[in-house]
């Protein structure tokens, strides 16, 4: 990316942002670390929950880029769970703290997975304690970047709520959720994926030498948007459309809305959402790896390019038998067995690398995108209303 030498980083207000996206790698493997010092105690919590109260549920949540985690892991995670332990869900603190009835039932015991990089959002807070509130068994595991965060001060280790705290410096000091993000994912995706030692360390390392890989090809993304361009839209299946939702609002932020960003599921965007595309549109498809998923990847790719209304259309994807025939960005195909949820990994970074990109080239400074002070690195201004239970409707 930038040079860290170039004195041009501080004027242009992008030397905290260029610097957290590019140690991600190294994050990972000292998240993993972390992960596998507290293996057999989240284990033993988790377990001992089903142990308690049999079936149970599994919500995943948090705001904003902390709730794209949930909904990127998700698709994945569901079909590596047992449904006789636990049924797995996404769900917004956002929508559960203004909807707390229509998510929470009072017995069925609930273990919440909170997503949060300082801990500090008002969100945050309440979707745990409404959750004490409402719902009899109620258990918390807390996957936070601040030791000193709210959250974490409330979930600190008991027979109810663990913490897991990340690498510090994923708590990212800049406006946008960069190594934040992709090691809280990392994180909860290693305790519920349920793999073996061996084939989670080759996953590890695939994932770190593919990053290391998007760091050291900033200048073939710089050609890719070198161009006119005003919208950006990304596509994916499955976990990688999760991903889609992350991957546009990066850009959304450090641009400050100077470019319009759109997402959907690769099938999903025929139906309406297409019409977005204009001759100064980007389209950035995050390719599967799954043979069957990827022609439908593939046939959307193709189609999108036939129509030549796009200014790019472009492939991010690993090398296989079968590829897209127009602009790609692809890594080795040493990679093609890898699942689409660790390919999520080197696609994000790549999806950041682009934002930090064209924040510049908007005039933006990435550090601090938002002018106005309108938006800020921790929410500001939600009032957090007294919640009185409700007569339920016989």
């Amino acid at each position: 990316m930038f040079n860290f030498e170039d004195k041009k980083l501080e004027g242009l207000g992008a030397i905290i942002t260029t610097k957290e996206i590019k140690q991600q790698p190294k994050l990972w493997a000292e998240a993993y670390e972390i992960y596998k010092a507290n293996k057999t105690q989240i284990n033993e919590f988790i377990e001992n929950i089903g142990e308690k109260h049999g079936q149970f549920r599994v919500i995943f949540t948090g705001a904003g880029t902390s709730a794209y985690v949930g909904q990127t892991i998700l698709p994945y995670i569901k079909k590596k769970s047992d449904i006789r332990k636990y049924i797995v869900e996404s769900i917004p603190t956002t929508d559960i703290v203004s909807n707390p009835y229509d998510f929470y039932m009072e017995d069925v015991p609930t273990l919440l997975v909170s997503f949060a990089r300082s801990g500090n959002s008002p969100e945050s807070l309440a979707a745990v304690n409404l959750g004490k509130q409402i719902v009899k068994d109620f258990y918390s595991l807390a996957i936070t970047c601040a030791p000193e965060g709210k959250l974490a001060q409330i979930t600190k280790n008991d027979e109810h709520n663990y913490l897991l705290l990340m690498p510090s410096k994923s708590n990212d000091q800049g406006f946008a959720m960069t190594g934040s993000f992709s090691c809280m994912m990392l994180s909860a995706m290693l305790i519920f994926d349920n793999l073996g030692e061996d084939k989670e360390k080759s996953y590890i390392d695939a994932i770190i030498d593919m990053g290391n890989n998007v760091i050291s090809r900033e200048d073939e993304i710089r050609n890719l948007i070198d161009k006119e361009f005003d919208r950006v839209v990304y596509l994916g299946s499955g976990c990688l459309c999760g991903l889609t939702q992350e991957a546009q609002l990066k850009l959304l932020e450090l641009t400050a809305g100077k470019i319009a960003t759109g997402y959907d599921s690769t099938m999903g965007f025929r139906h309406g959402p297409k019409s977005f595309i204009n001759e100064n549109t980007l389209i950035f498809v995050f390719t599967s790896n799954d043979e069957y998923t990827r022609k439908y990847d593939l046939d959307v790719l193709e189609e999108i390019n036939g129509d030549n209304i796009a200014k790019l259309t472009c492939s991010i994807s690993v090398n296989k038998d079968q590829n897209f025939s127009g602009e790609k960005f692809d890594f080795d195909a040493k990679y093609n067995e890898l699942p689409d949820l660790y390919l999520a990994f080197p696609y994000v970074l790549f999806a950041q690398t682009v934002s930090l990109l064209t924040s510049v080239k908007v005039g933006n400074t990435p550090d601090t995108p938002s002018p106005s002070g309108t938006v800020n690195r921790v929410v500001k201004g939600v009032i957090i209303h007294e919640y009185q239970e409700q007569v339920k409707n016989i």
